[in-house]
């Protein structure tokens, strides 16, 4: 018997994307890299690595290190700047198959202010996401996403600075995320995307010195999900705005478990190192699961979580429902 095709696509802002699968910014390079690798026309959209005014060299080796159900890496933003960016990358990227974001960061508000604006005029990107967000870079980026007013005021100024889809990516290393989402909702973000990678640190036994040249990293993959999958839930209670959902999405049940949960779409990072087939499996994936429980789109199952009824007992073991 054939099957209905859910409508899958949704919109961030003005931007409508095919499906909500995104490949996160850092693990796709620029795009030429999974060229043979993935079919980007199965995916809604892809992000570049971050791009900053000026070429970037990032943090000294060892960068990457394996850890339980994930990896830390302290890559520190390594890019070839936006000049080269523009010249080398874009063009390439507009014939990819599928809508391009493009991830950029800066050190103070005006790099990123000048970032967003030089961006907003070259053909091609579809959308901006600020990182905010970063732990393995000395200023800029993370401080500006640890404090609710210095997150606010950045956003307002990109937001002065372009008229495209302004995503900002914010940093589960602060004390409410929720707060920090709130306040750059406030300011004119057009959606938020979180988390990014939650800090930590691997020693070398036999050095007793810390395997990363930076010292400590950004944890990705499984092992932080079920914080991310937390902290999605948490701020979309708190704001109206889209969230994207990122953290240790492996597969389509992953994926389902943010969207239930009120992410409008979802990243893949670390998952595309392990299976670089995941973003398009996790598409397929989720069309199954649609078809399976009988949904046309898929904004029936966003947003859909189901709490169960708080439940209490008296001291005879009486179950009562409120």
């Amino acid at each position: 018997m054939h099957r209905i095709q859910p409508d899958l696509s949704v919109a961030i802002a003005s931007l409508v994307l095919r499906n909500p699968v995104i490949i996160a910014s850092g693990v796709f390079g620029y795009g030429q890299e999974y060229n043979g690798l993935v079919d980007v026309h199965q995916i809604g959209a892809i992000i570049t690595k971050g791009i900053s005014l000026q070429p970037s060299q990032g943090n000294p080796p060892p960068r990457i290190v394996e850890t339980p159900s994930g990896m830390l890496n302290a890559i520190g933003l390594h890019n070839i700047g936006y000049e080269r960016f523009v010249q080398e990358k874009l063009p390439l990227l507009r014939q990819c198959g599928t809508t391009v974001i493009v991830n950029f960061y800066g050190t103070t508000i005006h790099e990123y202010t000048e970032l967003a604006r030089r961006l907003s005029d070259c053909e091609g990107v579809g959308a901006l996401e600020a990182n905010l967000s970063c732990p393995n870079i000395s200023r800029g980026g993370m401080s500006f996403g640890t404090d609710p007013r210095s997150a606010a005021r950045i956003t307002r100024a990109l937001r002065k600075a372009t008229q495209l889809p302004l995503i900002i990516k914010l940093t589960p290393n602060a004390g409410s995320i929720a707060t920090i989402a709130r306040h750059v909702a406030d300011a004119g973000a057009d959606a938020v995307s979180l988390i990014n990678t939650i800090t930590g640190m691997v020693i070398d036994i036999d050095t007793r010195t810390p395997f990363l040249g930076n010292i400590t990293g950004g944890l990705s993959g499984p092992a932080i999900r079920p914080v991310a999958l937390r902290m999605v839930w948490e701020t979309v209670q708190q704001i109206t705005i889209p969230v994207i959902g990122i953290g240790g999405i492996m597969t389509a049940a992953d994926a389902l478990q943010f969207l239930i949960a009120g992410a409008q779409a979802i990243q893949i990072g670390t998952g595309l190192f392990v299976n670089p087939k995941a973003p398009e499996e996790i598409v397929a994936g989720i069309t199954a699961y649609l078809q399976k429980h009988g949904y046309s789109r898929i904004q029936e199952i966003i947003g859909s979580l189901q709490i169960p009824t708080h439940r209490t007992y008296d001291c005879d073991n009486t179950i009562h429902d409120t």
